[in-house]
């Protein structure tokens, strides 16, 4: 499938129907796709009324497609997301009109959520690029990927419509590679290796994730030894999929916990070498 990035002063973008698409429904293809950041419910307004176009002509939701027909859609201008900016201090490590590249430290969540209304990066980044509100999903604006609360590293965010859709589709074809830095406890048995084992929810604790063969979401981890240091080991890890806690469960799931891991570490990750979460790192 090709799309074209919308022009920002008309705020259109456009797809060619691929082979694999046809007969599925408009609504439907237009939903999944992550470069829109949009519901199927939104995308049944914007069908009826007339904001998209099948072939320069307005259709409906229920439209069955075929290969090579183009899509044209105006896109609907940002909401305000509701979340309250603050000042915070924010580790800028690279800034331009389009994106801003956050260090994130241990202990920070990345965007409001039950239990965790303030003091999130969110609002800091609200704070200071109030321009970003609405951006991308409602509640996280500007956020394309997260990093767990005591994960810490560098956060790429959108600033504005076309630099969001424009990383999530990066994201989703795996032009940006994801890559952490993890201290494991125990040595592995070879210097590079890839773990592919699906992830899904713990079937007894819903708050954490597992390696689930039967019902699990794909998941896929790389990693090579950076260095062996006695029975710890330097990991450096890249993500080929990215379903939430992947690295630590999967590191986890072959004997390699990540170290300090609370979660996943075991008994010993309770204040081991020192440290106050997992150590790892992106």
């Amino acid at each position: 499938m090709t799309s074209e990035p919308p022009s920002p002063a008309s705020r259109r973008t456009a797809f060619i129907v691929p082979e694999s698409a046809a007969g599925e429904r408009l609504d439907v293809f237009l939903a999944g796709r992550d470069e829109l950041g949009l519901t199927r419910s939104a995308i049944q307004r914007l069908i009826r009324d007339d904001r998209v176009l099948v072939n320069g002509r307005p259709t409906r939701p229920s439209r069955r497609l075929e290969p090579g027909e183009r899509i044209e859609v105006e896109l609907p201008e940002p909401e305000p997301s509701g979340v309250v900016p603050q000042d915070l201090p924010l580790d800028v490590v690279y800034e331009d009109p389009d994106v801003v590249v956050i260090n994130k430290p241990r202990g920070w969540v990345v965007h409001p959520a039950p239990g965790h209304e303030a003091g999130t990066l969110v609002n800091g980044l609200l704070a200071r690029y109030p321009e970003m509100d609405g951006v991308g999903g409602p509640g996280r604006p500007g956020i394309v990927h997260r990093l767990d609360r005591d994960t810490t590293g560098l956060l790429v965010v959108a600033r504005t419509p076309l630099a969001y859709r424009e990383l999530v589709r990066l994201l989703k074809e795996r032009e940006i590679r994801r890559e952490y830095l993890a201290l494991v406890r125990g040595r592995p048995e070879t210097r590079a290796g890839t773990i592919d084992a699906p992830i899904g929810r713990h079937p007894v604790d819903r708050k954490r994730m597992a390696v689930d063969p039967d019902r699990g979401r794909p998941a896929r981890t790389h990693f090579e030894v950076v260095e062996l240091l006695g029975e710890y080991a330097l990991l450096r890890c890249w993500l080929e999929t990215g379903r939430t806690h992947q690295i630590r469960v999967h590191l986890a799931y072959i004997g390699l916990p990540v170290a300090g891991d609370p979660v996943y570490g075991g008994r010993r990750a309770e204040g081991e070498l020192g440290l106050q979460g997992q150590a790892l790192h992106a």
